[in-house]
């Protein structure tokens, strides 16, 4: 049964991971000082502002300001959820997460990351089985030479081969109940009207679909005779959303971790055949239009992105279907392109015909989002009548509001004036404003008002080793001074934990009203120079200790006005006054 994982795996866990080494293996890093530096993942940007902490463990972005710990770093950058990321770097350091039952559980199934591990496992090994398929089908064989693939190609793209057979996967994998439900979950068997279980692919090209890790997630399988469907694909399941994923970017990025582009074409097929050429930068959206999330995955890896489809109404539809989808994610540098074929033509026979060169010459003349924006609608609307321009900015409008780059929204923005004939800049502005609220992000970082309290926090937040200055902090309650009871759980947790790090504090108070002022802190810049921060740690406690100080002689003072003081009082009084005298 599910349950909850320990706060002391959770601990344990992070303790044992670097976070610059996790980082870095999917961000590479550079040395900067005692820091280390890159262009941050989570927005556009061309001068680094990403930190990572090895002390602190701990990441901040000082553009966007995204920030955390390995944990959060996994949630955002691989899109997995809590326990997936637990569970992640539990993978890594080769332990089990164990688990609590939790009276909140409730029941319904879920699929532990250790489930996951086994369905990408199998998938590999399904992968396998089809390449060893292949050189044993002569026509499969046959098939690949014709289209010109080399064994180099084959090889690199994994390429196998489903034999025509209703139980060939099935009697290799599936020799138990448990067995079947997996292939079942990874949709690589179907049932007949009887209900009984067959191979999904048969006598089909297979071609493995590979996550950013390299992970076998699902398969596209194309026939190599005149059957229906051409093409088959693996239906969406526990290690595979198609909208997510871009087939051929793992090997893209192979060949180039950092390409000028990425040319997006249909088929995997299309891919293959520009790969055999020497086009390696291009990927498959799987599917019949790009989605969100796979042109977040493009520019992830380029500032760069190339549309490639027919010249056909069903390709210019899905072109516009893409662009709609890239606006959100126009960060100023970023380019999208978009090309159409000749008719008749693919990517594959059009390279076949002309060549890298001819190929690539081609591509030299697609057109920019603005040309691209403005020509499609120019089939729609009369932009000359007053009609066609007021439905021109019904269009056009609400489009360029969405994209966060300025100098591009702004460039639209001036070519949508002309053809609508504006010149009047306060009438443009009520059109589109210059900064809208969906334009890209100014990241205003959180003002922080800086307190001795705050300073307390911060300072003992960012340097958990400073504990070691803390005294009882219980006689300072009577001050009642905002902050301290968590300064005084801070303290505790520091004491408790010695070499805690700032990544492992922010996730204890996780999912809590703590978090959000703690995070805050945590990147908070205090201006107090590293050789003093310890020095002016212990003087800022002073600083409450002599509030207290002030309150005890306020206190006594009073009391000999109006009632008089005891002996032991009046010796109370006298060291308090000695003591405010020595700390002026």
């Amino acid at each position: 049964m599910a349950g909850m994982i320990p706060r002391s795996f959770i601990d344990d866990i992070l303790a044992r991971t670097d976070i610059v080494e996790l980082i870095n293996a999917r961000v590479k890093l550079k040395k900067a000082g005692r820091d280390y530096q890159a262009c941050c993942p989570f927005h556009h940007e061309k001068t680094p502002s990403f930190t990572v902490s090895q002390k602190k463990q701990f990441y901040h972005c000082f553009g966007c300001h995204a920030h955390g710990n390995a944990i959060s770093f996994l949630m955002e950058y691989d899109k997995l959820e809590f326990v997936e990321a637990i569970e992640e770097l539990a993978v890594l350091h080769g332990l089990e997460v164990p688990r609590e039952k939790s009276p909140h559980f409730d029941g319904k199934p879920q699929t532990d990351y250790r489930t996951k591990r086994n369905l990408y496992e199998l998938m590999h090994d399904i992968a396998q089985f089809y390449r060893q398929q292949l050189p044993l089908n002569i026509p499969a064989q046959s098939y690949l030479q014709q289209r010109g693939l080399s064994p180099e190609v084959i090889e690199r793209f994994q390429i196998g081969f489903s034999p025509n057979q209703f139980g060939g996967l099935l009697a290799h994998f599936g020799k138990t109940q448990e067995d079947l439900k997996k292939l079942f979950d990874l949709g690589m068997l179907s049932r007949n009207d009887n209900r009984d279980a067959y191979d999904r692919f048969r006598n089909r090209i297979m071609f493995p679909i590979r996550d950013r890790r390299g992970r076998t997630i699902a398969f596209g399988g194309r026939v190599i005779s005149d059957e229906k469907p051409k093409y088959l694909n693996s239906p969406e399941s526990v290690t595979y959303h198609k909208g997510n994923e871009l087939y051929g970017l793992f090997e893209a990025l192979q060949a180039n971790e950092s390409p000028e582009m990425l040319l997006v074409v249909e088929g995997y097929m299309d891919v293959v055949a520009l790969a055999q050429f020497g086009v390696d930068y291009a990927v498959a959206a799987l599917g019949t239009a790009t989605t969100p999330e796979q042109i977040q995955l493009a520019f992830r890896s380029t500032e760069q992105v190339v549309c490639c489809y027919d010249a056909d109404r069903a390709g210019r539809a899905a072109a516009w279907r893409a662009l709609e989808n890239a606006l959100p994610y126009l960060e100023d540098g970023r380019q999208l392109k978009f090309i159409f074929l000749p008719d008749g033509e693919d990517p594959d026979s059009f390279i076949r015909r002309y060549g890298k060169a001819g190929f690539e010459d081609y591509l030299n003349n697609a057109q920019s989002l603005s040309d691209f924006l403005f020509s499609n609608l120019s089939a729609q609307v009369d932009f000359s009548s007053k009609e066609g321009k007021t439905k021109l900015a019904a269009l056009v409008a609400p489009l360029i509001k969405q994209i966060p780059g300025e100098i591009l929204r702004l460039s639209l923005r001036q070519m949508l004036a002309q053809k609508l004939g504006i010149f009047d800049q306060s009438q443009l502005e009520n059109l589109i404003p210059t900064q809208t609220e969906n334009t890209g992000k100014t990241y205003k970082a959180p003002t922080v008002k800086r307190t001795p309290m705050r300073i307390l926090i911060a300072l003992l937040l960012q340097n958990p080793e400073l504990v070691a200055n803390v005294p009882d902090l219980s006689a300072l309650r009577v001050l009642n001074e905002p902050g301290l009871d968590l300064f005084e759980k801070l303290t505790a947790l520091c004491r408790e934990r010695v070499g805690i790090t700032t990544g492992q504090i922010l996730e204890y108070w996780r999912d809590t009203e703590t978090a959000r002022p703690l995070e805050i802190l945590a990147t908070w810049d205090h201006l107090i120079d590293d050789e003093k921060i310890e020095t002016t740690f212990r003087e800022t406690l002073k600083y409450f200790y002599l509030q207290l100080v002030d309150k005890n002689i306020d206190r006594l003072i009073a009391k000999e006005r109006t009632e008089g003081l005891t002996l032991s009082e009046k010796q109370d009084l006298a060291q308090l006054l000695l003591k405010k005298q020595q700390n002026k």
